[in-house]
């Protein structure tokens, strides 16, 4: 969807992406602009990659952000990106995987958001980092990402998460055994005559009603949908190029 610049530039701040494997894509401003702050005092960002996701938060926000990354390419990017950020006093960045990081901790947060790797026994990339970022079985497992979280959400906490629809369905099935169940899904579409390619998802320590609704990106015309302009207004200076999920 976005052209791989040095430099992307939202309206708020900029986001240098020349060291990260996983360049700024659809999946990760979606989940950050859908992403609800208002109730939550505590927040992690898990994967943070260029730090995007913890930027478009701390935007809507008046909350410290902490954000996790094992990869030093992503760790030392997403660290430029917070100094460079207006929100630079409230943005933390860590090299450890949340498996260690959930063990050696004692804080607990609101709200974790990921936007995780997620491609599950498919072809890897044969460049390390790339890899690393795209598959959930290379670093992070589901059943490693879902404990990890449980541990570290409140009782009360919710975790965002963007997936693909067959690894996203496989994830809620996990994160179900381990006491994470979904109780927010928004299914993405590209096109409203299309099949849904992504779901946006809530999960808690409380099983509830699933609330659902839909987004289509695009409209009939193949033109930015009226939601799609609305969720994102905040952060694009101009809309980029329709995606391609």
């Amino acid at each position: 969807m976005y052209p791989h610049e040095s430099v992307f530039q939202f309206k708020q701040f900029n986001v240098k992406q020349n060291k990260c494997a996983m360049k700024i894509g659809t999946d990760g401003v979606l989940l950050g602009a859908w992403t609800k702050v208002e109730d939550a005092k505590s927040i992690l960002d898990v994967g943070t990659g260029t730090g995007l996701i913890a930027l478009m938060v701390a935007q809507k926000s008046n909350i410290l952000i902490d954000a996790l990354d094992i990869d030093i390419n992503s760790f030392e990017q997403s660290k430029e990106n917070f100094e460079t950020s207006p929100w630079k006093d409230r943005l933390n960045c860590f090299k450890i995987a949340i498996q260690d990081y959930s063990r050696n901790t004692n804080k607990r947060y609101d709200l974790i958001v990921s936007n995780p790797p997620y491609f599950i026994n498919s072809p890897k990339s044969n460049i390390d980092a790339r890899a690393t970022a795209r598959h959930m079985d290379e670093s992070l497992s589901p059943e490693d990402l879902v404990n990890a979280v449980y541990i570290l959400l409140k009782e009360n906490g919710r975790f965002n998460v963007i997936l693909p629809l067959r690894e996203g369905n496989l994830f809620t099935t996990i994160a179900e055994k381990s006491g994470l169940f979904c109780n927010r899904l928004v299914r993405v579409y590209t096109k409203p005559d299309k099949t849904e390619k992504r779901l946006l998802m809530t999960f808690g320590k409380t099983r509830t009603t699933v609330e659902t609704d839909k987004l289509y990106i695009q409209n009939e015309n193949g033109e930015y949908s009226k939601e799609f302009i609305a969720l994102t207004s905040h952060y694009y200076t101009h809309l980029p190029g329709l995606p391609n999920l």
